[in-house]
């Protein structure tokens, strides 16, 4: 290939550059802007979630089975220790079995609960069999209770880059979340292989997982 800067004359190209994406599957061509950044984002997001609620819901109970034996390998001893979780939505993995195992271990689990838009996360204590009330997007949480602080947090992903950088909702909320609080927990990203994605586009507010678990 010619340099791109040579004042002599045109580059020239082997195959046109804008034709790359049809030789290499994974190629992706850099996003100009944040405005077309959320453009993708958003796009990428509806094919993703689309694609996780077409796996059959017998096949997420056992690939959540799994995610959470992983998650058991990652966290090791569970005693004293606050996770927050989250409720399954849309075919997320199904974790609720999981929870109550950590509290049988000793352990402490909380929801998070949307205050405001734009703001920050709290998190609620939460024990199976506690009280609930419809949040945000009809999503339950738990309906009294003083804030407190997750030792580890569990996210579900909507899409995972190699860098570990989450595709969420798009709200927001995470990042948010994590860069308030006063110490910096354990972030455990969880979902589907099927998740994968070759990257989000990582802007400088994008916070990356610690780890990732899936169903492999």
């Amino acid at each position: 290939m010619a340099d791109d800067h040579d004042e002599e004359g045109p580059a020239q190209y082997s195959s046109p550059p804008c034709f790359m994406h049809e030789l290499d599957q994974e190629f992706r061509a850099p996003l100009s802007d944040w405005t077309d950044v959320r453009r993708w984002r958003k796009a990428e997001r509806e094919r993703l979630i689309a694609a996780r609620l077409a796996v059959s819901a017998d096949a997420r109970t056992v690939m959540s089975q799994r995610i959470a034996e992983g998650l058991d390998a990652i966290v090791g001893k569970i005693a004293g220790r606050m996770v927050s979780l989250y409720w399954p939505f849309r075919g997320e993995p199904d974790l609720r079995p999981w929870m109550a195992s950590i509290n049988a271990r000793g352990g402490r689990t909380a929801l998070p609960v949307v205050v405001e838009k734009g703001q920050p996360l709290i998190f609620r204590a939460y024990v199976p069999g506690d009280r609930l009330e419809k949040g945000v997007w009809n999503i339950p949480i738990p309906a009294e209770g003083d804030p407190v602080l997750p030792d580890i947090v569990i996210s579900p992903i909507v899409g995972i880059d190699p860098g570990n950088y989450r595709l969420g909702y798009g709200g927001g909320f995470f990042d948010r979340t994590l860069a308030a609080m006063p110490f910096k927990p354990l972030i455990i990203g969880v979902g589907y292989g099927l998740q994968r994605i070759a990257t989000i586009y990582p802007q400088p507010h994008d916070i990356p997982m610690d780890r990732i678990v899936t169903e492999a």
